[in-house]
């Protein structure tokens, strides 16, 4: 595969997350009782939430907005001072090293779902198989070469 081809699966991956997060998160916020899509309140009560507001506001933020945020850094090759701080990935450009990021932030946050909730539904195991085909992808080598930092 081309470096472009399997930056385009990694940006699909991406905005199929982000896109679902947002409308997910948009409704748990507009509906934080869990009647608009079903969800009863006492799916809650085994965690320390007594509504979906707060996770609502997480799931849209951090699996939402930031995804597509990535989207355009990705496509941009975006400097970012700010950002290259949190790098952990020296050689490689930043938004890079957030993808990978954002794989582990969808991995950790559908393991903590199952946790507090006290329930395994298979869109858990759908979102950590995806969050895992994420982190294969951003690792691939074409990927890598692409947004590793040119010596200057």
């Amino acid at each position: 595969m081309t470096p472009a081809t399997t930056r385009n699966i990694l940006i699909f991956l991406l905005g199929f997350l982000g896109a679902g997060a947002l409308f997910g998160g948009a409704v748990l916020i507009i509906s934080p009782t869990g009647e608009l899509i079903g969800m009863p309140l006492s799916m809650l009560s085994p965690s320390p939430f007594h509504s979906f507001l707060l996770p609502g506001i997480l799931l849209f933020l951090v699996l939402g907005v930031f995804p597509l945020f990535l989207i355009y850094a990705l496509i941009q090759k975006v400097d970012s001072p700010f950002a290259e701080h949190f790098n952990l990935f020296k050689d490689m450009r930043w938004p890079w090293s957030f993808s990978i990021y954002q794989a582990f932030a969808l991995i950790v946050w559908i393991q903590v779902e199952m946790v507090l909730l006290h329930a395994v539904h298979w869109l858990h195991t759908f979102y950590v198989f995806y969050g895992v085909a994420m982190l294969v992808v951003a690792l691939l080598p074409q990927i890598r070469d692409l947004y590793k930092k040119q010596d200057t």
